[in-house]
C-alpha cells in the first residue's frame, strides 16, 4: 500500500502542473513581438553610432 502512495504522488504533482499550467496559460493574450523588436533595433542602432564614432 506504501508503494502506491508513492506512485500517487508524481501523478498529483503532474496533475497539478497541468491545472496550473492551463490556467496560466488562459489569461496571456496573444501579442505581436513589435516592441522587442522596436527596442532591438534601437539597440542596434546605439551600437553602430559607438561603433563608428570611435
Amino acid at each position: 500500500m506504501a508503494a502506491l502512495v508513492w506512485l500517487l504522488i508524481p501523478l498529483v504533482v503532474a496533475v497539478g502542473a497541468g491545472v496550473w499550467g492551463s490556467w496560466a496559460n488562459r489569461t496571456r493574450r496573444a501579442r505581436s513581438d513589435g516592441p522587442e523588436l522596436d527596442g532591438y533595433a534601437r539597440f542596434r542602432e546605439a551600437m553602430e553610432k559607438s561603433r563608428s564614432g570611435s
